[in-house]
């Protein structure tokens, strides 16, 4: 049962999310909108927006634990009023054990009372502590974690060293960073400082904030003798999200680290290439004009195939309301794994060009009967991702222009 001598200092109101129900803020008292993203407005954080992110989680985590085959632990330090780790335990088949923590006195208490509420309190382990604290007490290798989720408010950074630390060999890390304006490029200095790579203000930033995030994460695990694999990234709203599986091993984490690298970008042309080494020279292979560049960040593969595969296959066995949102998601990552880093946005080229904008559609075909592998990108939805240089793709929308 519910602790019932519990009664919140602040509007509030049961909702129900996935296999669960939760006391959590009333939002509408606080005049907080979808939209708004602050936690300081309401005594304990909740975002309804987010429980797309919630969702996915869930399957993620579903797939990991059909993957491993084997029972699996939990934490989340920085729990808020406890709905995702709630929901862990009560949708995640093969769940032994769920830490969840938070420092803040009023969402210890609404936490613990949802864990009460839904009668999981031999499931889940509740406490009232930092979140770098909680995880480095479990750093011992008895303690540690199959999964760790860190979804925080602003950027996962402060706590990545830590939760590496507290997981297991072939553990999986999921991270969130909603912090977009310095992984975009909008705040270039604040994203050097925090995730020690140069973003840059492309049409395709949001891809660059993944790979910004994955190569700090990499950076961070390596000083442990960790490397890491990325399983599953997505940009979704006003967030990042990416899940990564660890390997002990330094010769792992060298490896990791050669998957480091920078995406040269020319702003005249739209001409972008990755490179692993330090560059001698910015001159635009295409074009002639100096380029820009992003990095140190991840150039490697931010998903795998056989990963989304299970995700997917979890997806249709699982009802949730985001469902048809959730599937399209996942068609689209699983059609871009294998395409090249970055992506063109017809809009942009269209607009340099002066030239009418096809569909998605007609470009897409006219790419591939060109004989280049072409697929949209769930990063936007005018969005193409192809292994066709700039030059190439600008061409061809002039040719499309000319015939019409």
């Amino acid at each position: 049962m519910a602790n019932k001598g519990y009664t919140p200092s602040f509007p509030s109101e049961i909702i129900s999310e996935g296999k669960v129900k939760v006391l959590v803020p009333k939002l509408e008292s606080y005049g907080v909108v979808p939209s708004d993203y602050a936690p300081s407005k309401a005594p304990v954080f909740y975002n309804p927006v987010m429980e797309f992110n919630r969702d996915i989680t869930v399957l993620a985590f579903k797939a990991y634990q059909h993957i491993i085959k084997q029972e699996i632990s939990i934490c989340e330090p920085l729990t808020s009023q406890g709905v995702r780790g709630i929901r862990f335990a009560a949708e995640i088949e093969g769940v032994k054990r769920v830490l969840l923590s938070d420092i803040n006195d009023h969402a210890y208490e609404l936490a613990n009372y949802n864990i009460k509420l839904n009668h999981l309190e031999d499931k889940i382990t509740l406490k009232h502590k930092d979140a770098n604290c909680i995880l480095a007490c479990n750093a011992a290798p008895k303690n540690r974690f199959d999964i760790i989720d860190i979804d925080p408010f602003g950027t996962p950074v402060p706590y990545l060293d830590s939760a590496f630390r507290a997981l297991k060999n072939k553990g999986l890390l999921a991270v969130t960073a909603t912090d977009l304006a310095p992984l975009c490029g909008v705040h270039s200095k604040a994203c050097v400082r925090k995730y020690g790579g140069k973003p840059l203000r492309t049409e395709y930033c949001h891809e660059l904030a993944v790979r910004l995030l994955a190569g700090c994460m990499v950076a961070v695990a390596a000083q442990h003798g960790i490397g890491v694999r990325f399983l599953f990234s997505h940009s979704s709203d006003h967030y990042i999200r990416v899940y990564a599986q660890i390997d002990y091993g330094c010769k792992r984490a060298d490896e990791s680290l050669k998957n480091r690298g920078y995406i040269l970008h020319c702003f005249d042309c739209l001409h972008r290439e990755t490179v692993r080494q330090p560059f001698s020279s910015l001159k635009c292979p295409e074009c002639g004009a100096k380029m820009d560049y992003a990095g140190p960040l991840w150039i490697g593969a931010i998903a795998d195939p056989a990963f989304i595969g299970q995700v997917i296959v979890e997806n249709q066995s699982t009802a949730f309301k985001n469902t048809a949102k959730i599937t399209k998601l996942l068609t689209q990552i699983k059609a871009e794994v294998t395409a090249p880093a970055t992506y063109f946005v017809l809009d942009r080229l269209s607009g340099k060009l002066n030239v009418p904008t096809p569909s998605i559609q007609t470009i897409l075909t006219a790419l591939c009967n060109a004989g280049y592998q072409a697929v949209p990108t769930h990063f936007n939805t005018r969005g193409i991702k192809v292994n066709a240089s700039a030059q190439t793709v600008q061409s061809l929308l002039k040719g499309m222009d000319a015939s019409n």
